[in-house]
């Protein structure tokens, strides 16, 4: 094969590597939002219904203000063993392509040697594994009642883990809230 095919594949695979790290990285970032949601509930039913269902999640409550209505609860991320998985195959098979890449450009030195790279790819699981599960916590602050007709609504400002507050919103049937 060509010398500067084999050169810029290499390049290329070496570049792909250094995503494939950002991608395993990025993993464990948390991903934190802000909802405005509003509830059909009045407020008093609504922080029970929400303290119950945090709860039932294994969540606590840390802080609690009632003169300015903020609660905050505190939950363990549990880690997912489908990304643990997921990444560690995505590691292997970038690991092995690095690997190849390495011992075609220098076939003397390495032989097939860069191939047994592969045998570090579970450590991208196990960087997942243990760096996701972390405390996690909700900010939860009712903003205010609204009352349409004959009806009175609660309005809640929520801060938490994007996935939980996608969870919450579907358990409690809220609607998101645009000013």
């Amino acid at each position: 094969m060509n010398n500067t095919a084999l050169i810029s594949s290499f390049i290329l695979t070496f570049l792909s590597s250094i995503g494939l790290v950002f991608f395993i990285k990025a993993s464990v970032k948390p991903r934190t939002k802000n909802l405005k949601l509003i509830a059909e509930q009045e407020a008093d039913s609504l922080l029970k219904q929400l303290k119950e269902y945090f709860s039932d999640r294994a969540y606590r409550i840390i802080d609690a203000n009632a003169a300015q209505n903020q609660l905050t609860f505190e939950g363990i991320v549990r880690p997912s063993l489908f990304l643990a998985f997921f990444l560690t195959l995505l590691a292997a098979i970038g690991v092995l392509c690095f690997g190849l890449a390495i011992s075609m450009l220098v076939p003397d030195i390495s032989g097939r040697y860069f191939l047994w790279l592969v045998l570090v790819s579970p450590l991208a699981g196990i960087f997942y594994w243990q760096k996701s599960k972390r405390p996690e916590q909700v900010y939860l602050k009712l903003e205010g009642i609204l009352v349409e007709g004959s009806q009175t609504k609660s309005l809640l400002s929520i801060t938490g883990h994007r996935d939980e507050l996608v969870a919450l919103q579907t358990a409690l049937s809220l609607k998101g809230y645009q000013e």
